[in-house]
């Protein structure tokens, strides 16, 4: 029995199409990967799946209850960590209709003895009772603060990656929809969100950039193609997704093989055919052939032959066109990323010398470091370890406690983080993009192309791109900035698989110094690096 349903879903914004009669059926224990470019649809499905955007056209049908985790973490001004998680959770909202019901309760509505016994039933079935007793436990196991009552705003960018997770863990929804739950996670938290998972009884429909989750999770694939917004479902988890899109290609592309050249047969025959019968007519009727034949039936005889060769050209060219046409697979497009250093820097690069930061009750360090050119190094560690910390300190952007902290001659930084608040949010992209990068507009435009943001992007504000569009952006100015120092934290979220995979060669041709971290596993594999630092409690050990 399917738990949440869609039928012929279709929505545009403007004149452009998302989705085009997406169909998809839900039921318990169902683990459906969704899939495709940047700026193809995927949150807007789960958003649609979740009944936050009502499609043009089409149908979305829910039994149980649906629990949403959107890609961003929307924590909202000085909501407590607890609010956030009772917010997530459909506590907040299902205690709002039981205490509504209360209302009409007292003031003898009709039918409100109905009404509060279903927001009741819904409260309970929620796990609304005990909810902040299990958050604060859950709390101690992922290293939140014990105290839920601060602001969620004011965590860390860890601390609220692992708030959201908790939302998810606790959660008692019969479908769960994620929009790139990883995103952010350490090690041990994507082990955790695994494990639930795993185990969660319920539907879930998951948006993620992490090949490894998706490897570990998934049990099918729901593809949507770029162009014509529609989707399609493959069984047999990621791997099997993969094996089978590469197999669908290779048919696609041997079909219409096979057609074209059938066509361009026929058509090279209609074109002899036609050349021989207007040489054939041509001889048949000329003086020369008049005085040599003087017998007018064999002249006759060999014009009917050239007009018998004309029909036969006619009759090539009919069957060209009863071929069953079949359409040229489209060449995807591909990201074609470099990343090219504008000049060497000096042999050191930055340098850290037993400096200290303090940020409340959390220190960092003393921390002695050199970076030197051509440094390739990897920063592993947990979520709120001093990760950004450390990277902040080498760039001197923050006051150190004590220590010093220096960058070498000639180094030019070139970076992603973590917020991807690089532009200006109000401002059109192309104006944005011409501010930081120093381009004329055309110029600014060309180069955006390269990265998947077109013509119909471009116009738009910063504040409405995807959050993966915007990292595209990141990329684009990175890539024309010609630094010698790239700089990259956690730079896959957010990002398509495909392009995921174009990133991680781009980077193994890169000639300069670079600093990345991630909780990508795969990445860290692919990634060729020199060294490796490990960041822990505050602490920085070189491996």
């Amino acid at each position: 029995m399917s738990l949440l349903t869609a039928r012929g879903v279709s929505v545009s914004f403007g004149a452009l199409t998302v989705l085009n009669g997406v169909d998809l059926a839900v039921g318990a224990g169902d683990r459906i990967a969704v899939v495709g470019p940047n700026g193809v649809g995927k949150s807007t499905l789960l958003r649609i799946l979740a009944g936050l955007v009502r499609p043009d056209s089409g149908v979305v049908t829910a039994i149980g209850t649906v629990g949403y985790l959107p890609q961003e973490r929307d924590r909202r001004g000085e909501e407590t960590a607890l609010h956030y998680i009772a917010r997530r959770t459909g506590v907040a909202s299902a205690e709002r209709a039981m205490h509504t019901a209360s209302d009409g309760l007292a003031t003898g509505s009709a039918g409100a003895a109905d009404v509060y016994s279903a927001a009741l039933e819904a409260y309970l079935a929620l796990g609304g009772p005990d909810l902040e007793v299990r958050a604060v436990q859950l709390a101690a196991d992922l290293g939140l603060p014990a105290d839920l009552d601060r602001p969620a705003a004011r965590l860390s960018g860890g601390q609220a990656s692992r708030l959201a997770l908790a939302a998810v863990l606790l959660a008692r929804f019969d479908v769960l929809l994620l929009d790139e739950p990883t995103n952010d996670l350490d090690l041990a938290g994507l082990e955790l969100l695994e494990d639930h998972v795993a185990a969660f009884g319920g539907g879930l429909v998951v948006v993620s950039h992490d090949r490894a989750f998706l490897d570990r999770v998934s049990g099918q694939v729901l593809q949507i193609d770029p162009h014509s917004r529609q989707a399609t479902l493959y069984g047999g988890g990621y791997q099997a997704y993969r094996i089978e899109l590469e197999r669908d290609r290779e048919h696609a592309a041997g079909a219409y093989h096979t057609y074209a050249a059938k066509r361009d047969e026929l058509i090279e025959r209609a074109r002899q055919q036609k050349e021989w019968a207007r040489s054939g007519e041509r001889t048949a009727t000329s003086a020369a052939t008049r005085r040599k034949e003087p017998d007018k039936n064999i002249r006759h005889g060999r014009a009917q032959a050239a007009q018998q060769l004309g029909a036969r050209a006619a009759a090539t060219i009919r069957a060209a066109d009863r071929l069953e046409p079949v359409a040229e697979p489209r060449k995807e497009w591909e990201l074609r990323m470099r990343f090219g250093a504008a000049s060497r820097s000096g042999d050191v690069v930055a340098v850290l010398a037993d400096a200290v930061v303090r940020r409340g009750a959390f220190q960092l360090g003393p921390v002695s470091l050199q970076l030197t050119w051509g440094d390739r190094m990897l920063l592993r560690g947990a979520n709120g370890a001093g990760k950004t910390t450390l990277l902040q300190a080498m760039l001197g952007r923050i006051p150190l406690a004590s220590g010093r902290s220096w960058l070498g001659a000639g180094v030019r930084i070139g970076e992603i983080d973590q917020s991807r608040r690089t532009f200006d949010p109000a401002a059109a992209l192309i104006d944005a993009f011409c501010a930081k990068a120093g381009l004329l507009a055309q110029e600014a435009r060309t180069l955006l192309a390269k990265f998947g943001l077109g013509a119909d992007d471009v116009g738009r504000l910063v504040s409405s791109l995807s959050p993966g569009e915007r990292t595209r952006a990141d990329l684009a100015l990175l890539a024309h900035s010609g630094a010698n120092l790239l700089i990259l934290d956690e730079p896959t979220n957010h990002l398509d698989l495909l392009a995921i995979e174009q990133l991680e060669q781009a980077l193994d041709s890169y000639e300069g110094t670079l600093l990345i971290v991630t909780h990508d596993r795969r990445l860290a594999e692919q990634v060729a690096v020199t060294r490796q630092l490990d960041v822990s409690a505050g602490q920085v050990t070189e491996s």
